[in-house]
């Protein structure tokens, strides 16, 4: 396994940082153009260590603290959306890289989607999972609430209505792990708290800049997935925001939810990388196979294919 690299960089003179996997094979370039992973607005640049293991064998893996994440500094005052995308274009340069293979999940969705439509001739590939397109007024009340417990100090209640509310605790819908998933969500979330000076103010930027997913896309290869019991959006909201970008692809996850990425970790790393490697000679389908004792399937396609909806890629 090669050293990771980190790398710091500024923008507007906010300070953030990138680790970069590099690719390490017994010689020969990487496969395909390096893999850059934005998650959601607690996740850093160490939280995705199943990437690198099914994209490090194939290209250079990064990740990042963009700007109010992790370790970087905070947000400066006003809308975000514009400095978060030049923080991207800033790691590309950086990188040296002409294009690369763009991931975003959650609240880097919004992130990764205005950098392709900014600038398309910037990215390969761009996949995006768990996708807010729309937050209905009972999700909204329920952060509301959120909210007011951190103001007032209760971090530990905090974390437990901010890990429910972004994930299905109907019984009668089964969810893989979920019960792991939930106390993983609340830790991550009370660490944040207690490690990151800033984290609160991330949260509540995360929560009250409404991200615009309108505009489509075209000239991007893309790729959209949702867990089949999101509750944060459908996944037919999210079907229907796939529509929108040229040529797409639209998959829903079983027995998962918007924590999808924990939930189906191993399933969800093999699905990006693989769409990643589509026409290079370590191609293979864009497909998930069936879990032993997983019942319904790891992968359903929504919905018939054709234009200008999102095109079928159909599971085993």
């Amino acid at each position: 396994m090669p050293e990771e690299i980190i790398r710091t960089l500024s923008v507007d003179g906010v300070r953030y940082g990138y680790r970069v996997l590099p690719y390490a094979s017994g010689g020969g370039p990487p496969v395909t153009e390096p893999a850059l992973v934005l998650g959601g607005a607690l996740q850093g640049m160490y939280g995705w260590p199943q990437m690198d293991d099914h994209l490090g064998p194939a290209t250079d893996v990064v990740t990042a603290d963009l700007p109010g994440m992790g370790s970087a500094d905070p947000l400066p005052p006003g809308p975000s959306a514009d400095i978060l995308r030049r923080a991207v274009l800033r790691i590309a340069d950086d990188l040296g890289a002409p294009r690369m293979n763009l991931f975003g999940f959650s609240y880097g969705t919004a992130i990764a989607f205005g950098f392709a439509q900014r600038h398309p001739e910037r990215v390969a590939r761009l996949a995006l999972g768990g996708v807010p397109v729309h937050i209905d007024d009972a999700q909204v009340d329920c952060w509301e609430r959120a909210r007011e417990v951190l103001a007032g100090g209760d971090h530990e209640g905090f974390a437990a209505l901010a890990a429910d509310a972004l994930m299905c605790l109907d019984p009668e819908r089964p969810v893989h792990r979920r019960e792991l998933a939930r106390r993983y969500v609340r830790r991550s979330f009370l660490h944040a708290l207690s490690h990151s000076p800033h984290a609160a103010d991330s949260l509540y930027r995360a929560l009250a800049d409404r991200p615009d997913f309108s505009g489509g896309l075209s000239g991007v290869p893309a790729l959209v997935f949702a867990g089949e019991h999101d509750t944060v959006t459908s996944p037919e909201r999210q079907r229907e925001f796939a529509a929108t970008i040229s040529g797409s692809r639209f998959l829903t996850i079983g027995e998962s939810d918007h924590w999808v990425v924990l939930e189906r970790a191993v399933e969800v790393a093999e699905l990006v990388s693989r769409f990643f490697l589509e026409g290079t000679p370590a191609a293979t389908p864009v497909s998930l196979p069936r879990q032993a004792g997983a019942s319904g399937g790891a992968v359903t396609v929504d919905g018939p294919p054709g234009p200008p909806g999102p095109t079928q890629s159909r599971g085993l």
